[in-house]
């Protein structure tokens, strides 16, 4: 930022500025602390005080201990006012440490650190004289409560200042200017410099809040202004993008006299909204979202999708610019964009291209009400349009890690969870442990993609103080940000194989492969043949034919519903089987290896999507059958050679080979639903699952079949009919 006297507010070559929203600022040399209220309770707002300090949890004890102490303990934790304080261990006895003694608050103090004591750790008390306190329900605006395991914990507190929490939706702006934490006046505050705050702190907006309690703050608060306003236009990236305003007359405490120091609001995406029970969520209202991103390896990115008469399809990026991407990003519940993206860097994407030459003012509330050219032509998924999008830091890495891996993206899963009221890290079960379970872990680490899901973790040494099993029964869809947000069992924990050499464990990449499927190829090469079972006997043996062929009479036929598959490579690295050569099963019958036992399923759906016929076909042989102009061939089955697709690659199965088909002998005519589903296991990871479903409508009149309206993607069965 240029100040107006040509100075530079930060030595750009040195210092960079950075802005914080925070509810309050910290003392030089004040030790930072965390409070919770913990132990026997049955109130929230109620409990044994407990302090965290160096990394452990400790109780305080009740020597000296004072109504002006719960006070100041309250207002930490971000309640109003204490209603009253108890002595000797009435929340029961807490563990460990006792890290405070003859505490003496007056009451003004803005966090337990700051009142005198005998110092952190020097105590002569039991844990019979652990100290409890009542707080008033009533919160303070500005200060967020997180659940975490049942007990209350502030996501911010006032002997810390530091953007690396769980956001507060709306705080005092300060800047970081020569080392030191500094106000600004809200004299000439805008609401677009709000707007621009919040894109930059993860929010897709602004609000208007009550200034009152922060008024109340304010006063009790060091007054230390910044010696400018800012001026912005609301479309910038950052707020130094800004431009400096007037000089602030500086006059002590009656600086900025007729204000006070600014206070931000923002409004939540729908993602990272707070419950209902908090009053948020009401307000959003389930539409069919007409832009979304695909194939990011970490949430608030990825490749972007607009859906146009029903389909989906994606945009090039002639033009494409940071102005269009904030658009995005805003729209889908983000803040600013980070990064414009093109040439399809985060994969290339299918179907139609929507937009072309895109150009935005920066305000529109949709991707769709930006002016672009609606002829693609010369546009090609190879110049897809990408973002990067900046998006509130939730906290969500500090509830696990990885421990004993060669590298930081591996190793054994473990959670922090809580037990007795204390915190602890112990280990995930491996029991129904797999590849989506993995991409949430990766992504809530921040580590992108899932490379490997591991049920058995022996060769990994953990924290042998993290070895209990606190988290079994796993089950995730894949979307979740957090593991805690999947399916799983409660306080009873259920791990038949115990934790140990069978704790989670996950490798995780940045980049992975995305495999689609031609539909147009399938739709064009289907047709039926009688084939006698004589000749199938290495199909039947591979399970590539229906349960009735099991009792068949050897000169009977089958109905055979056959076809051609090319399966396209469309992500950042190849597609590689999980297994390696010494671990292929060899088929004797039709003497070659299986390096995935199960890599599509074919199946008939009745009309209301019940399964009626169904076929499978084993990876035999993963190559690169053809590859895009300038892409060298890598992989052939051909001499027990590595197998795998290429990046810019296909795979292609011929109708004419053994197990490309549905056997559709027992069949009545009728209309039913082709699918195609590739990887179905998810045995190895990908960018996108959504894409590796294809289904088609089709006729079956008992002599002939008809197949069409095939669809790659999301389409449901009423879409394709």
């Amino acid at each position: 930022i240029m100040l107006p006297s040509g100075s530079i507010l930060c030595l750009l070559s040195t210092f960079f500025c950075t802005w914080v929203l925070c509810n309050a600022q910290s003392d030089p040399g004040t030790p930072v602390i965390q409070l919770r209220l913990a132990g026997d309770k049955k109130k929230y707002h109620e409990g044994r005080v407990e302090v965290l300090y160096n990394g452990a949890w400790g109780t305080v004890c009740d020597d000296d201990f004072s109504i002006s102490a719960a006070r100041v303990v309250c207002r930490e934790l971000g309640f109003m006012d204490a209603e009253s304080w108890f002595p000797s261990a009435k929340y029961g006895k807490g563990e460990g440490h006792i890290w405070l003694d003859n505490v003496h608050c007056t009451g003004t103090e803005t966090s337990l650190a700051q009142c005198p004591s005998n110092g952190f750790g020097v105590s002569d008390c039991k844990h019979s004289e652990d100290v409890g306190v009542v707080c008033s329900p009533r919160r303070i605006p500005g200060f967020k409560l997180t659940q975490k395991g049942g007990s209350d914990e502030v996501g911010a507190h006032k002997a810390a200042c530091s953007p690396k929490r769980i956001p507060i939706t709306d705080g005092f702006l300060e800047v970081k200017e020569e080392g030191k934490w500094r106000q600004i006046c809200n004299e000439d505050w805008t609401g677009m410099n709000s707007r621009v705050i919040c894109g930059m702190f993860g929010f897709p907006g602004e609000k208007r809040v009550n200034l009152r309690p922060y008024k109340l703050l304010a006063n009790r608060r060091k007054k230390n202004y910044w010696g400018f306003s800012v001026n912005c236009t609301g479309n910038e990236a950052d707020l130094s993008d800004c431009k400096v305003g007037r000089e602030i007359e500086m006059k002590g405490n009656l600086t900025c006299e007729k204000g006070m120091p600014v206070v931000v609001s923002c409004v939540p995406g729908r993602t990272f909204a707070p419950s209902v029970s908090m009053g948020f969520r009401k307000a959003y209202r389930l539409e069919q979202p007409l832009v979304r991103l695909r194939g990011g390896a970490m949430i608030g990115e990825g490749r972007v999708e607009v859906l146009k008469n029903g389909e989906w399809g994606t945009v090039c990026d002639d033009n494409w610019n940071i102005k269009a991407a904030t658009v995005v990003c805003r729209e889908l519940g983000f803040g600013s964009a980070k990064e414009a993206l093109t040439d399809a860097r985060l994969g290339q994407g299918i179907g139609p291209v929507h937009m072309n030459e895109v150009q935005c003012s920066g305000f529109e509330k949709s991707l769709t009400e930006c002016h672009f050219n609606r002829q693609a032509l010369g546009c090609s998924h190879e110049e897809d349009a990408a973002v990067k999008c900046i998006v509130p830091d939730m906290g969500f890495s500090n509830r696990l890690r990885l421990n004993g891996g060669r590298n930081p993206n591996e190793g054994r899963v473990e959670v922090l969870t809580h037990r007795n009221g204390s915190l602890v890290w112990g280990t995930v079960c491996s029991d129904s442990w797999g590849t989506m379970e993995a991409m949430v872990v990766c992504r809530q680490l921040g580590l992108g993609f899932a490379n490997h899901a591991f049920q058995e973790t022996h060769y990994w040494q953990g924290d042998s103080s993290a070895d209990a099993v606190v988290m079994s029964g796993v089950r995730c869809s894949g979307t979740e940000l957090t593991l805690d947000q999947c399916l799983h069992h409660g306080k009873h924990i259920n791990c038949p194989k115990g934790g140990g050499r069978f704790a989670a464990g996950v490798s995780c990449t940045q980049t992975a492969p995305d495999l689609v499927l031609n539909a147009q190829v399938v739709e064009q090469t289907t047709y039926l043949e009688d084939r006698p079972m004589y000749v199938l006997q290495c199909a039947l043996e591979e399970k590539c034919l229906s349960k009735s062929a099991d009792n068949a009479d050897p000169s009977s036929y089958r109905r055979l519903l056959r076809f051609s598959s090319q399966i396209q490579n469309n992500g950042q690295t190849d597609f590689r089987p999980r297994a390696g050569h010494q671990s292929w099963v060899w088929h004797e019958c039709h003497r070659h290896f299986h390096s995935m036992e199960v890599f599509t399923h074919y199946d008939l759906l009745s009309l209301n999507g019940t399964k009626v016929a169904e076929g499978h076909k084993a990876s035999f042989c993963l190559e690169d059958t053809h590859c895009d102009e300038g892409i060298q061939k890598r992989y052939e089955c051909a001499n027990f050679g590595a197998q795998g697709i290429s990046v810019g690659c296909s795979d292609t199965y011929r109708h004419d080979i053994d197990c490309q088909w549905i056997d559709i002998t027992d069949l009545k005519p009728g209309d039913y639903i082709f699918q195609v589903v590739i990887n179905p296991n998810y045995e190895v990871a990908e960018s996108d699952y959504t894409n590796n479903i294809m289904k088609c409508r089709s006729r079956y009149d008992g002599q002939r079949i008809w197949t069409y309206n095939c669809h790659t993607g999301e389409a449901t069965i009423c879409e394709i009919l």
